[in-house]
C-alpha cells in the first residue's frame, strides 16, 4: 500500500513540473552580439571559459539595462 502511494506521489510531482515548463525568450540580439564579441576577445586573451561566460554575462546585461533606462522618460 504504501509503495502505491509514494508511486501516485511521484507521478503528481512530474505532472505538475510539467505544466510548469514555459518556452524560453528569444535572446536580444544586441545582447548576443555584445556577448559573442566580448566572449571572443577574452577567450583570445587567454581567459578560460567560466571567468569569460561570468564576465562578459555580466558586462552585457549592464549594457543593456543601461539602454533600456536611457529609453524610459520620467516626467
Amino acid at each position: 500500500m504504501a509503495n502505491k502511494l509514494v508511486a501516485v506521489f511521484l507521478m503528481c510531482i512530474v505532472a505538475a513540473a510539467a505544466m510548469h515548463l514555459t518556452t524560453a525568450n528569444k535572446v536580444d540580439d544586441h545582447y548576443a552580439a555584445c556577448f559573442n564579441d566580448c566572449e571572443d576577445k577574452c577567450k583570445s586573451e587567454g581567459n578560460g571559459y567560466s571567468f569569460c561566460e561570468m564576465k562578459c554575462d555580466a558586462d552585457c546585461v549592464a549594457k543593456e539595462t543601461l539602454l533600456n533606462f536611457k529609453d524610459l522618460h520620467f516626467k
